[in-house]
């Protein structure tokens, strides 16, 4: 009987010491295809055929990406799959990728969503070629199929908010929460690094604080030291001072006892959906999240007059 592996239905014969196996979308395509196959005789098994399909192609490489990047870029990358085979046939033989294909399916991502949109997807399908080129067995062909043309983008510039509504939005936070928004700000920092933090890298002593990150090449978690400005250390002192579960490493946890947090209660962040929402409509500002607090960060240092190479190094990008 056809067993299922991931997104895809794995068919497979046995005869005389012999066993043939296919890979298809659907269970009834594995049962038909299975069924054919016994009535045949074993001398038509012999035929040389490519059983390595899109499908095969995409979950080995998923595999791969839930183990070497965060959640977020799994989910992503797993969403795109998903988009994709809705236009693609799964079971299609890797051989067969074509270009032509490709951009097809790109300039179609274009026109339904958006010209950001689709080049997204073509960099996830552009890197799980390269790595299926590089270590599946056997290796995928070049060049690379998803190498295609990239499509026109339309970006609307990011909304930064003026430093006074950050403030006003500081002013209705209470308890964690403000010191949480504190280090957005004085740390410039992404969500994820913010949730992250445990008291272990926050080192009091030296004013200094440690952010952990998978935005680096590769997906492997790196740390950066970062100065913790007096302000910030006070606010975190308090907090050590003041949190009511002390057995818990890390520094932000949740602490709703609403009914739809409750068995999140005691645990680290992962999202706060809706957070900086409530409390930008209680402070009556334009709502902006926690990505625009780090962009304000930026521009901070900007109108300070701070050099470029300066603001790298903060905000830890590899680039300029």
């Amino acid at each position: 009987m056809p067993y299922k592996r991931g997104m895809k239905w794995y068919a497979q014969v046995r005869k005389d010491g012999l066993k043939r196996e296919k890979i298809f979308l659907t269970k009834k395509e594995a049962v038909d295809w299975e069924a054919e196959m016994r009535r045949k005789p074993v001398s038509e098994w012999l035929e040389k055929t490519d059983t390595t399909c899109l499908a095969d192609w995409a979950q080995r490489y998923l595999d791969f990406a839930r183990s070497s990047f965060s959640t977020t870029t799994y989910k992503e990358k797993r969403s795109m799959f998903r988009g994709f085979f809705k236009e693609i046939d799964p079971a299609m033989p890797v051989a067969k990728l074509k270009p032509a294909t490709i951009l097809s399916y790109v300039v179609k991502q274009k026109e339904a969503r958006s010209g950001y949109a689709a080049n997204k997807d073509r960099k996830n399908l552009v890197a799980a070629w390269n790595w299926g080129m590089k270590y599946m067995d056997p290796p995928l062909h070049g060049p690379n199929p998803c190498l295609v043309e990239r499509m026109p983008e339309i970006r609307q510039p990011r909304y930064v908010p003026p430093e006074e509504d950050f403030w006003k939005v500081y002013e209705v936070a209470e308890g964690q929460d403000k010191v949480m928004l504190l280090a957005f700000l004085h740390l410039a920092a992404r969500r994820s690094e913010i949730f992250r933090i445990t008291w272990a890298d926050v080192d009091f002593g030296n004013s200094r604080i440690r952010l952990w990150t998978r935005k680096r090449q590769g997906g492997s978690y790196e740390y950066d030291w970062l100065p913790m400005t007096q302000e910030l250390r006070k606010s975190l002192r308090w907090w050590w001072e003041q949190r009511p579960i002390k057995d818990q490493s890390h520094v932000f946890l949740c602490l709703d006892k609403t009914e739809f947090c409750r068995e999140y209660y005691g645990k680290p962040y992962m999202y706060r959906l809706h957070f900086m929402k409530r409390l930008c409509e209680r402070a009556s500002v334009t709502h902006f999240g926690f990505h625009a607090i780090r962009h304000l960060s930026a521009s901070i240092l900007f109108k300070l007059g701070y050099e470029v190479g300066v603001m790298q190094a903060i905000l830890r990008h590899k680039s300029p």
